[in-house]
């Protein structure tokens, strides 16, 4: 008897927990001082210009990198600069 009343009450469970999932309501819509996403721009003056911004980007990455490149082959020159003077000063070793 207690195992029959067991799994009458388990069945009714499994069968109404959808009813009760269903039951939620609704989301409510946003209010107007929250976000709201806009699909398209409202004035075409409000665009920003991808292709010159990219451009601009990419350019001044350039510009740094050229610019460390020239540092470090100048940097360079004046060590092998140096290593020169210094063994031109040794005596040479046999």
């Amino acid at each position: 008897m207690m195992k029959r009343n067991l799994l009458a009450a388990l069945l009714l469970l499994t069968l109404a927990a959808p009813a009760f999932a269903q039951a939620q309501p609704p989301p409510k819509p946003a209010a107007q001082d929250e976000f709201v996403p806009v699909n398209a721009p409202i004035n075409p003056q409000d665009t920003i210009p991808a292709q010159r911004l990219v451009g601009i980007a990419y350019g001044f990455i350039w510009v740094v990198l050229l610019g460390y490149v020239w540092s470090v082959r100048s940097r360079l020159t004046r060590v092998e600069q140096e290593i020169e003077a210094v063994s031109r000063r040794l005596p040479e070793r046999k």
